[in-house]
């Protein structure tokens, strides 16, 4: 699998022309793929935005160890520059389902391209896919209509706010739905929650921030198999707090602990957190606490 040859496709015109698809605009491009011939599934890497609704049975799709149980369908986003596919040992199939696919210079300048970075799902990995229920499906279908329809109108000046208004519409139905995603599968991400929990306590108490560093958000995703932004997302709703400000609450509390035993000094202590510099911990104890260590182990 390492010598899995990567295609690579940088413009919509060039994924249109694979993809059996006429170039109706440059920079955006609505592909049913039930129109397209038959596919070997290669690792991609694309120089453009890419949303896959795909039309499979997705009972055996993962959530980190845990199987999907929604059936209709699942949206799949690929930020430019993420590798994304499928191996299937080089057998063609007929693929399924449609994609949205627009370039970033669509974007350029507009209100979308500002706001990219909040549509955090585009870093998701494929296993933390948004599952649809029918209802959700059929907006995005027509989300994807709408954009099919301004894309097949003869391109005039209201052109491109129109299509990247569709485009950004269809994008906060997105966030919708992710929303709804985590709520419905609260039995799940309780069960995450309560692990991370157990993972920072067993990290901040073994030899770890001595050894490996100060605890990182990345370090705990790896650990219960999500992405870094999924599992920001999935702890920041929740509990309110990002999963940085959980590890630095749960550093402080340990932190107050080791303060007030007599044998250690505040440097010593913060080496010990994994703190390459006394000053940074002093630093973040006092914007929890509100006073230093030093401080704080005067007072009690």
């Amino acid at each position: 699998m390492e010598n899995q040859k990567v295609e690579i496709y940088n413009s919509v015109s060039e994924y249109n022309k694979m993809a059996n698809h006429e170039t109706l605009h440059p920079l955006v491009s609505i592909i049913d793929f039930s129109k397209s011939d038959p596919i070997c599934q290669h690792q991609r890497k694309f120089g453009f935005y890419t949303v896959f609704l795909k039309d499979v049975m997705c009972g055996d799709m993962q959530y980190g160890k845990h199987s999907y149980d929604y059936q209709e369908g699942t949206l799949v986003f690929i930020a430019p520059g993420q590798t994304y596919g499928i191996y299937n040992n080089d057998r063609f199939i007929q693929p399924a389902g449609f994609a949205l696919i627009f370039h970033p210079d669509l974007i350029k300048g507009t209100n979308l391209g500002k706001n990219m970075k909040d549509y955090s799902f585009f870093s998701y990995d494929v296993h933390e896919a948004l599952h649809l229920s029918e209802k959700e499906r059929e907006v995005v279908l027509d989300c994807f209509k709408n954009i099919k329809l301004e894309l097949e109108q003869a391109i005039d000046k209201h052109s491109k706010s129109l299509i990247v208004n569709n485009i950004e519409l269809f994008l906060n139905y997105c966030m919708r739905f992710y929303d709804r995603q985590f709520i419905t599968r609260d039995h799940i991400n309780q069960g995450v929650i309560g692990k991370f929990e157990n993972l920072v306590d067993d990290y901040l108490k073994s030899e770890n921030p001595k050894n490996i560093g100060f605890p990182m958000v990345n370090y705990f995703a790896e650990k219960l198999n999500l992405s870094a932004n999924y599992f920001g997302d999935l702890i920041k709703k929740e509990l309110g707090i990002s999963a940085q400000e959980f590890i630095h609450n749960k550093l402080i509390d340990i932190a107050k602990e080791q303060i007030l035993d007599q044998g250690k000094t505040i440097s010593e202590i913060s080496y010990d957190l994994g703190f390459k510099y006394p000053q940074h911990f002093t630093r973040l104890f006092k914007t929890k606490v509100g006073i230093s260590p030093s401080e704080y182990k005067t007072l009690n």
